[in-house]
């Protein structure tokens, strides 16, 4: 007999639900994302691009604890995303992923006070190692 997932000794339930915007261009990866974290009691809302990610953010940033983002994106890439998160005063964490950030990208992100910008592929392990710091 196997416990659900949120009850799996190796994945305990986090210490607080939070409320995430995951915005990746690829579908299945937001998919994949958005159900195992929802398993775990987090509240997800994915996107594919990251302007619309964006206008969701805009209507009410306080509502959101956690902002997590592909770089590469059409409409509007991670650093355009992040600089127009920072201009509303978005109080929530903010994390990056991508298969490709150079060290100058990085550098911009750094500035941009992001608070972790990480190689893909995502690895549930360590996203929920994040997550539990918040």
């Amino acid at each position: 007999m196997s416990l659900p997932a949120t009850e799996h000794p190796r994945n305990p339930p986090p210490k607080r639900a939070l409320r995430i915007i995951h915005v990746d261009d690829m579908r299945e990866l937001c998919m994949i994302v958005r159900t195992s974290l929802e398993r775990e009691g987090h509240k997800v809302e994915s996107f594919y691009d990251g302007a619309t990610a964006l206008r969701r953010v805009e209507e009410n940033p306080q509502a959101y604890d956690v902002f997590i983002s592909d770089h590469h994106m059409p409409k509007m890439n991670g650093l355009e995303v992040v600089r127009r998160l920072r201009q509303i005063d978005f109080p929530g964490k903010i994390f990056i992923f991508s298969s490709e950030i150079d060290e100058d990208v990085n550098k911009l992100y750094l500035d941009l006070h992001v608070d972790r910008v990480m190689p893909k592929p995502i690895l549930l392990p360590e996203l929920r190692e994040l997550l539990a710091e918040v």
